[in-house]
This record gives structure tokens, C-alpha cells and sequence, in this order.
């Protein structure tokens, strides 16, 4: 008799450690789960887009759209931009989204919180956040800027990098990333607000 006891009881052991286990390593998946689904959640939160359409400016006839994506702290900005004459001109962003003047002035200077001279991205003697230098347009017209930078973002507390509220200017001229204040790069002749 004692031995079936001893019996029942070593089963009963066996089987409560089983279960125990198995809840335990269920406890388990479901908490790998629930981690794996906020890191996903935590990426798409992570990614901001916003797109800008350009319009003409002091009688231009250019056209285009600017769209900034942030993503795992860096800003890339494509632009795709038509109606220029073939050659170099001088994109830039400007301290004020505000589009509504026929000339683009509105927009102010370029964008330069740090207080630093004018000149060329990434120049080691100073260059404002909003020199994005010049780009090349083909005999069709067409012209296509890319750029990817930690010192942008889009919506963050950061004023020095925050680009919305800004606007983006296209010139018929040429930066020549030395003239202070803006390298004089001639005429506005497209203007877009960066806004949500």
C-alpha cells in the first residue's frame, strides 16, 4: 500500500512540475510576443514623413515636390524639381514658412539657428542648417536633389533641427557658398512650406 502511495505521490509531482513548467514557458512566449510587438510599434513610431509641394515664385515656371523622411535619427530629403533653366542652381531653407509673397521674400533668410556664416554643408568653417548648396538641372529642365543628415528632424523639441515651420527656396542662381549672408544665389523662383 505504501508503495502505490509513494507512487501516486511521485506522479502527482511529476505532473504538477510538468504543468508548472509549461506555464511557466508559455508566461515566457507570450512576453517575447508582447516585446517583439512594441519594438515593431516603437520602429513605426520612428518614422515621419512630410511632403512639400513647390510653387513658383517671381514668375518662374517651376514645379515640384520636396519630401523629408525621418528614420532612426536621421532626415533623408529628395527632391524632384522641373521648369528650370539647364545648369546649377541653389536650393536652401529658409527661416519662415511663409510662402505668400509674389517674390518669395517672405520666406526670410536662410535657416540658421547656431548663428554660423553662410558657406557649404558640412564646410568646417560654419555653414547655416538650411545650406543645402547647388544641384544640376539637365536641358529638359529636370533637377533632383538628395541629402541625408542627423541634423535635421521633423517635429522634435529641438529648434536648432526642427524643420517644420520652415520653407524651402529654390534660386535661378548659383551658391558661390562664400558671399554672406545667403551666397548669392540670385532670384527665388519656387518656395514650399515644410508643414504636416
Amino acid at each position: 500500500m505504501r508503495r502505490i502511495s509513494l507512487s501516486l505521490i511521485l506522479c502527482a509531482g511529476l505532473i504538477f512540475t510538468s504543468c508548472k513548467n509549461e506555464k511557466e514557458k508559455n508566461d515566457l512566449d507570450d512576453q517575447q510576443e508582447t516585446e517583439v510587438t512594441t519594438e515593431m510599434e516603437t520602429e513605426k513610431e520612428e518614422v515621419k514623413k512630410v511632403k512639400v509641394s513647390l510653387q513658383p515664385v517671381s514668375n518662374s515656371k517651376l514645379s515640384g515636390n520636396v519630401v523629408f523622411t525621418e528614420e532612426n535619427g536621421k532626415v533623408a530629403m529628395t527632391a524632384i524639381i522641373s521648369g528650370l533653366a539647364e545648369g546649377k542652381h541653389a536650393i536652401h531653407i529658409h527661416e519662415n514658412g511663409d510662402c505668400s509673397a509674389a517674390d518669395g521674400s517672405s520666406a526670410g533668410g536662410h535657416w540658421n539657428p547656431t548663428g554660423q556664416p553662410h558657406g557649404k554643408w558640412g564646410s568646417s568653417d560654419g555653414y547655416h542648417k538650411g545650406d543645402i548648396g547647388n544641384f544640376d538641372v539637365d536641358a529638359n529642365g529636370n533637377g533632383t536633389v538628395n541629402l541625408t543628415t542627423s541634423e535635421w528632424c521633423i517635429g522634435c523639441d529641438d529648434k536648432n533641427k526642427d524643420l517644420l515651420g520652415k520653407a524651402v527656396i529654390v534660386h535661378d542662381g548659383v551658391d558661390d557658398y562664400t558671399s554672406q549672408p545667403s551666397g548669392a544665389a540670385g532670384t527665388r523662383v519656387g518656395c514650399g512650406v515644410i508643414k504636416k
